[in-house]
């Protein structure tokens, strides 16, 4: 083993001491080193200092080491829209903001640098929107659960993982100082712009035929 990795495994040691947080802690950085296809489960395994049965025993494969936060956040979501009483799409633009502030939070650069791995492979893409769909298919049911109907509930979630995906593309370029949550509120405000009938009010502010964004 180099020295390198020694004090790689010396550092996860101290601040990440159980398998799944080295295992994914090793796989983000092989992934930038070598690239998502150029690494294999034996190396994220050998970074990590365990053996493969132990990461097939925490991940189905290599690409679920980069997803392994997905699962949070779904629950993170799901919970914010069922405890708010607001209409449908506010409750799940809420529910975005909540989980920009609890999981994204000064997280910027770490995002970046995922965002960019997962743009580098095709594979990654493909699970992403695997992923995307499934929190989707989630929201849309614990909107049910109150009572919505299905095409309420559907519009409701897409519109609002709308707002989210359009704001987190602002809040991870180059040179963005936002916050996600404040992008999150911005986009949905501009949504709810060019969606309302001329003359009436967004933001407080009457809209007439003639205004122009």
């Amino acid at each position: 083993m180099s020295q390198r990795d020694i004090g790689y495994h010396r550092q996860m040691a101290r601040w990440q001491p159980d398998a799944r947080g080295r295992l994914e802690a090793a796989a983000f950085e092989l992934f930038r080193e070598r690239s998502f296809e150029q690494t294999t489960v034996a190396d994220i395994a050998a970074r990590a200092g365990v053996d493969k049965r132990t990461f097939y025993r925490l991940f189905g494969d290599k690409r679920e080491a980069l997803f392994s936060g997905s699962g949070h956040l779904e629950e993170v979501l799901v919970k914010a829209v069922a405890e708010t009483d607001a209409a449908p799409f506010e409750a799940v633009v809420a529910a975005f903001r909540r989980v920009a502030a609890e999981i994204f939070a000064d997280r910027r650069e770490l995002v970046r640098m995922r965002q960019s791995i997962i743009e580098s492979s095709p594979e990654l893409q493909e699970r992403e929107l695997r992923k995307t769909g499934a929190m989707m298919a989630a929201i849309t049911a614990a909107l049910r659960a109150k009572g919505l109907g299905e095409t309420t509930a559907t519009l409701a979630a897409e519109s609002g993982g709308t707002v989210f995906r359009v704001a987190y593309a602002r809040w991870v370029a180059p040179n963005s100082d936002a916050s996600l949550a404040d992008l999150i509120a911005e986009v949905a405000s501009e949504l709810r712009a060019i969606t309302s009938p001329p003359g009436h009010a967004v933001g407080g502010v009457p809209r007439t035929t003639g205004d122009v964004d």
